[in-house]
């Protein structure tokens, strides 16, 4: 994965409550285990029409709004399990979402995959909606190492949870089977002082 560790952007505004993970990805595109190409297919009935047209009045369609960070609604990522749903968003390029409830299993899923889930209160998060309403080239910020998020130029900052493990995980650039290749020779260590063969 790649390493996490701060973010500067504009970012994409998504105002919408309780978006599913078939909302972000359609289960008709669930049918391979690559995580390569879902990106095309990110938010695929909200962003095109029937005939495969984008729908200009979805803000991904929208020029006017850009940026690695997506800024969405609470309860972000509910519905089914799949994994895909990060998959697709990461593979579209974003590298964080911004929400003030985000639901469990996609969280995990997100950190698995290198996507930063930022839980925000849910006054900050309208704050965002606001400025970045006002100003579409607003610029957020996202520091991992102090788990804080800010609006550039202004005073707006609040610090987010993470747990410890998977930021350090981001941080280094790890899944879970580098970070148990980070410890080879502890682990090595470790057997030939405790285990008889």
């Amino acid at each position: 994965m790649e390493k996490f560790t701060r973010l500067t952007t504009t970012v994409v505004p998504l105002p919408v409550q309780d978006i599913d993970t078939d909302q972000i990805i359609p289960a008709r595109f669930l049918k391979v285990t690559s995580r390569e190409g879902f990106g095309e297919n990110l938010f695929r009935d909200w962003r095109f029409d029937k005939d495969g047209n984008p729908k200009p009045d979805f803000v991904l369609n929208n020029a006017t709004y850009s940026g690695t960070v997506l800024v969405a609604g609470e309860n972000f990522g509910c519905g089914s399990s799949r994994e895909h749903a990060a998959w697709a968003l990461f593979d579209y390029g974003f590298k964080a979402v911004v929400s003030s409830f985000f639901a469990d299993i996609f969280k995990g899923n997100a950190l698995n995959n290198g996507l930063l889930p930022v839980q925000v209160s849910p006054d900050f998060l309208q704050t965002i909606f606001k400025e970045v309403t006002k100003n579409p080239e607003t610029i957020v910020e996202i520091d991992l190492e102090t788990q804080t998020i800010s609006i550039s130029g202004t005073r707006y900052l609040q610090e987010f949870e993470i747990n410890p493990y998977k930021k350090m995980c981001l941080l280094n650039g790890y899944d879970d089977i580098d970070f148990l290749l980070s410890k080879k020779d502890h682990i090595e260590a470790f057997e030939r002082t405790h285990l008889e063969f």
